[in-house]
């Protein structure tokens, strides 16, 4: 099975806190989105032709998105011009449709009936975690039984549905962290968004850092989280369309992340240490290395298996012997899968199917 889901060109622009009625603990939205412009007419056009001009041929193929805020909250005026703006690039056959990000508690049934009339096709809903006690404790101000009935309305009404997901908030364990997972595998969304939590400047959360009461994941915790998270999410068929927060140059900035696990190829980073579990699994399967065995990588998927740095390759050869990770780029192979041929036979396991350790 695939790792990676094929996406839509998504042409994203971002409403800072527009229709946002509660301040969550991790919230700062100046450094998420980065220096983001209003909204005209105008950049729409030009920001789509550019997206386009760079995607090769894909014209009314993409999805204009409107991230950043709740946009099911904002005034409806707001609401409706932005629509009619996007509306008149579908119209011309530029893009396909809109998407938009909101709370689960901000859903109105005939409201999404006007909204699926203008364009959107998809909604995407900002879960960030299943478990209420956590959810109260990031000051969240919604439930988990919102994102249930959320999802459910939404595929109801014929809305592709999308959910993010937080690694790492207040009050959250591996546990409570792997249960919502597992529960938002069975609400069955079409695609889902995984960041973990990052201390940023001038919020709450940073705050209660720098006075002892929260403590971050660090990379190689948040790592780990996250692949166990994306290998269930692959064998249950649902795509993670990202893994990490996209850089911004606010991100860069001195004192904008305090703390945190960040890294700007994250998603990398969870990848190759799941091409690692998958290369070890497939030694113990073949009872060790023999001499001349090879892995057979995806070729997109060759900078997984080796690993930042060759890190994945370092650990092979420290544990099996200088050598032991030959590698060959092979066409035949999707991506998310890896084979390990010797004399004595083939053996092979992906993304989907590896035991995560």
């Amino acid at each position: 099975m695939n790792v990676r889901h094929v996406k839509p060109l998504i042409i994203p622009f971002f409403l800072r806190n527009r229709g946002c009625r509660h301040r969550c603990v991790f919230c700062n939205e100046r450094i998420i989105a980065g220096n983001a412009a209003p909204v005209t007419e105008a950049l729409l056009r030009e920001t789509a032709a550019a997206y386009l001009a760079g995607s090769g041929d894909r014209r009314g193929q993409a999805e204009i998105a409107f991230y950043g805020g709740s946009f099911t909250a904002m005034p409806r005026e707001e609401q409706m011009e932005l629509l009619r703006m996007a509306g008149a690039l579908i119209a011309e056959g530029v893009v396909r449709s809109i998407r938009v990000s909101t709370r689960p508690d901000e859903l109105d049934g005939d409201w999404l009936r006007t909204l699926r009339e203008m364009g959107v096709r998809t909604l995407e809903i900002g879960a960030q975690s299943m478990n209420d006690a956590v959810l109260r404790e990031s000051g969240r101000g919604h439930t988990a039984g919102d994102v249930r009935r959320a999802v459910g309305l939404l595929k109801g009404k014929g809305f592709r549905t999308g959910v993010h997901l937080m690694a790492g908030l207040p009050g959250e364990s591996l546990k409570t962290f792997e249960d919502g997972v597992t529960e938002i595998i069975g609400l069955r969304p079409d695609t889902v968004r995984i960041h973990p939590v990052l201390v940023f400047g001038g919020t709450e959360l940073a705050e209660r850092y720098e006075s002892g009461l929260y403590r971050p994941l660090g990379l190689d915790e948040a790592v780990a989280w996250c692949k166990r998270a994306l290998s269930r999410f692959t064998r249950a068929g649902i795509p993670v369309i990202r893994l990490g927060l996209q850089a911004t140059g606010e991100m860069e900035k001195e004192g904008s992340i305090l703390a945190g696990p960040w890294h700007p190829a994250f998603r990398g980073l969870v990848e190759a240490a799941l091409f690692r579990d998958m290369a070890l699994e497939l030694v113990a399967k073949a009872g060790g290395i023999e001499s001349g065995a090879v892995f057979h990588v995806a070729p997109a998927d060759m900078s997984n298996f080796n690993g930042m740095g060759g890190s994945n390759r370092d650990c092979i050869e420290a544990r099996f012997g200088s050598g032991a990770a030959a590698v060959k780029a092979d066409t035949s192979l999707q991506r998310g899968t890896l084979r390990l041929i010797d004399g004595r036979g083939e053996y092979g396991t992906s993304i989907a199917e590896v035991c995560v350790v």
